[in-house]
């Protein structure tokens, strides 16, 4: 019989598998119908943002539509068909309609000599200029003689797309989480990670909790400075950790992006929870960036956010081109991320600061937590019980007390819910 867990899994594959085909960009059509499908699962916020509207440094781009691609030759047949896949055109390619010589279509063309049957991801946002992606094995394959290069497409004033879902919980301290969707048929890159942030934002809003989380799904890079241009004042005020997620399918090892200077509240959870439950993750620095945690972090901004993947984005042989595609993300990848990323928020729901009430070492038997028998596995117990007490003096939290102990942080769970019940452990009010 299938678990609840593996019932989340096949949903998210699923949802992964449903947005594909669409054709994303960083703004258009594509981003809206996929929002309007993550909407129906979560109460998604759309917002649109006009182009030409200053957001800090930058300005929202023109919108970018496509209807239909192709390359002809002199015979009719389309040796390169958008429709067969969307990675084909380079993203924000304006309309075109020529007939070209093999040498001036070249000029046009781009692929990938070192994976020569991959069509390459490539985008052109901020020059306007066309052009198509074939795989080097195509490429090398076409034959002297004339072809027609033809998009259909729309670059002119429109919106930036966003959206947002907010789930309020008793205090007004947030938990942000971000990913993105602006990306077209990559699997692991693009759908992994709002595949994944819908179901941990359905499953958060099952639960009463003890802090707000600010969920987003924005364009990369434009999207994420959009919405910080919006809502920096209180972000800065009230966030205490954030995580974003990217390229998060795959069913290889962890990895993890450090903040600007690897010393967030995030940085700490993220740590906590990989070094004990996945200690095979590989460990970046902020110097190897290259998702939105370079605007999160940025100085002035500076929220305490870390990025969290499977194969890091750029890192894996798949990255940027066709075979990052559904054969390459599993519901096992992706149920793992969902569950790390449920450890790291049930870690701060329960993560506090505790003070022992009494001098010297409490007498555990009288409250009926010694052992009467002294069985290794219930001195295991006490022998850990007795460490997180030692160290819970008002200046350690329960992260600080797991690194210390080096106990994970799920087992001294139980153990602080007992102190607490008898008396002896005390949380620090801040």
């Amino acid at each position: 019989m299938a678990s609840d867990d593996d019932d989340v899994a096949q949903e998210i594959y699923q949802l992964v598998h449903d947005l594909f085909p669409i054709c994303r960009s960083i703004t258009g059509n594509g981003v809206r119908q996929t929002l309007a499908m993550i909407g129906k699962l979560i109460p998604l916020n759309v917002h649109e943002v006009p182009t030409g509207t200053k957001v800090f440094d930058w300005c929202v781009p023109k919108e970018w539509n496509i209807r239909d691609a192709f390359i002809q030759d002199e015979t009719g047949k389309k040796v390169v068909d958008f429709k067969k896949s969307n990675l084909h055109v380079v993203g924000y390619s304006v309309p075109v309609d020529q007939w070209l010589s093999l040498p001036e279509l070249q000029e046009h063309l781009y692929s990938l000599e070192n994976s020569p049957e991959a069509i390459p991801y490539v985008t052109s946002y901020y020059k306007e200029r066309w052009g198509f992606c074939i795989s080097h094995n195509e490429r090398l394959r076409l034959t002297e003689g004339r072809y027609r290069a033809y998009i259909d497409s729309d670059l002119k004033p429109g919106h930036l797309t966003y959206g947002e879902y907010i789930v309020r919980g008793k205090t007004n301290k947030e938990v942000f989480l971000s990913t993105y969707v602006c990306h077209p048929s990559l699997a692991n890159n693009e759908l992994s990670g709002p595949a994944v942030a819908t179901f941990l934002a359905r499953w958060i809003a099952r639960h009463s909790r003890k802090y707000t989380y600010r969920i987003v799904f924005v364009p990369e890079t434009i999207g994420s400075i959009v919405y910080l241009s919006e809502n920096l004042d209180v972000m800065k005020k009230n966030v205490i950790a954030g995580f974003n997620i990217s390229c998060v399918g795959d069913n290889r090892a962890y990895s993890y992006v450090a903040s600007r200077y690897g010393n967030t509240y995030a940085d700490k959870v993220a740590l906590n929870v990989l070094g004990f439950k996945h200690p095979e993750f590989t460990r970046y620095s902020y110097l190897d960036r290259g998702s939105d945690e370079r605007q999160y972090c940025s100085p002035g901004v500076d929220l305490p956010l870390v990025t969290l993947c499977r194969s890091k984005y750029g890192e894996y042989p798949e990255y940027h081109s066709s075979l990052d595609n559904l054969e390459l993300v599993t519901s096992e990848g992706l149920r793992g991320t969902y569950e790390l990323l449920k450890d790291c928020i049930n870690l701060i729901e329960r993560n506090a600061t505790y003070r022992i009430s009494c001098f010297g070492e409490p007498q555990l038997g009288k409250r009926g937590l010694y052992p009467t028998l002294s069985a290794s596995k219930a001195a295991v117990i006490v022998r850990d019980m007795m460490n997180l007490i030692a160290y819970a003096d008002g200046s350690n939290d329960l992260i600080d007390i797991s690194n210390l102990i080096k106990v994970p942080i799920w087992r001294l769970y139980p153990m602080v819910d007992k102190l607490i019940e008898a008396s002896l452990l005390l949380e620090e009010t801040s």
